[in-house]
């Protein structure tokens, strides 16, 4: 594992020492790399909305379509 040293402000320094205790973290590097991987998700979210956004534009998602995807759970043909 690398090892990445920071500085920040006194105020920033609390903040993270306060989520550090109140949160069940056990060091600050802990509670550093959970933000970061919450980042990472939420990149990867962006990314996945910004293909869906841009993608063709198929069928409505309404009743039915649900209704045909519980019978191909099923293994039930389709209606």
């Amino acid at each position: 594992m690398g090892t990445m040293n920071i500085s920040l402000p006194d105020q920033l320094k609390s903040f993270v020492d306060e989520q550090v205790a109140g949160r069940g973290y056990g060091t600050s590097s802990e509670y550093i790399r959970e933000l970061i991987r919450r980042d990472q998700d939420r990149l990867a979210l962006r990314g996945l909305l910004l293909e869906g956004a841009s993608s063709a534009r198929t069928d409505p998602a309404d009743a039915d379509y649900f209704t045909s995807l519980r019978d191909r759970v099923r293994g039930l043909p389709s209606r």
